[in-house]
């Protein structure tokens, strides 16, 4: 059965680089797959993919020998069941605020006796380069379960959550866990503040030996958050790039830039 590289590399205390597939494309999933991100994570929960399409991007990026990763809809048992169903070799769950959700969700990645995944499914032991038997026999030691930090109220839990163990990492989703920080009439919180709080999120894992990880929306800003100690980083996304791309075409030709904007 293939290894999981980027589980094993974290498990040594290494850093991962990926990014977000949120265009839904396989094409240009099969581009980046190519290029030396250690892992691409298909955005299921605010992207317009289908189980048929999201199945054919995990093939895809498996068979570049790139990490296949899904970011379910929410933290529920059949969202994480399908995912991995269909060859995802790692689940991202959103909104992971409390200890019996982080044990929800675990649970649901791993079979029995570890978890409470059921048994089914083909196109998961290809991704592997497996059988199905072996699959279903190793695969609680090679699935990548990561956990995202993206809301107050997981900060305030932070130290509970990461005692209950069996994931690899611990996501920042810096948009949302902001905008829970809004104060009653909607005011954003002050970038010291935020700092602040990444700072006790980083620490937390340094503490309970979970990866770090934290999505970052340049790569300049990726490169600072890989030397602050983040080991599982997100740069941008797929349709980022191609709208930074289309963004400096139009600037070096004088053109100008309007409609859509790279700050997507």
């Amino acid at each position: 059965m293939r290894q999981n590289a980027t589980k094993a590399a974290l498990s040594q205390g290494q850093s991962t680089v990926g990014t977000w597939l949120s265009l839904a494309n396989w094409t240009s999933a099969r581009f980046l797959s190519r290029t030396g991100f250690d892992w691409l994570t298909l955005d299921l929960e605010h992207s317009q993919a289908d189980m048929e399409n999201a199945a054919t991007i995990f093939a895809t990026c498996a068979d570049q020998g790139c990490v296949a990763l899904a970011r379910v809809p929410s933290n529920r048992h059949d969202h994480i069941k399908r995912v991995l169903d269909i060859g995802a070799q790692g689940v991202v769950v959103p909104m992971v605020n409390t200890v019996e959700e982080a044990r929800y969700a675990v649970k649901a990645c791993l079979y029995p006796p570890k978890g409470d995944r059921s048994v089914g499914g083909s196109l998961h032991a290809l991704n592997f380069q497996t059988s199905s038997a072996e699959y279903n026999a190793k695969a609680n030691k090679e699935i990548l379960i990561v956990l995202q930090c993206e809301h107050k109220i997981a900060v305030e839990n932070i130290d509970a959550i990461l005692s209950v163990g069996g994931f690899d990492a611990l996501f920042v989703g810096p948009n949302d866990l902001a905008a829970s920080y809004r104060t009653p009439d909607g005011k954003a919180p002050s970038g010291e503040l935020m700092a602040e709080v990444h700072q006790t999120i980083l620490e937390a894992c340094k503490r309970h030996g979970i990866a770090p990880g934290f999505h970052a929306m340049t790569p300049e800003e990726g490169k600072m958050r890989l030397e602050q100690g983040w080991r599982f980083v997100a740069v941008a996304s797929d349709l980022r790039f191609m709208l930074d791309g289309a963004e400096s075409a139009l600037k070096t030709t004088g053109k100008g830039v309007k409609g859509a904007s790279a700050k997507y």
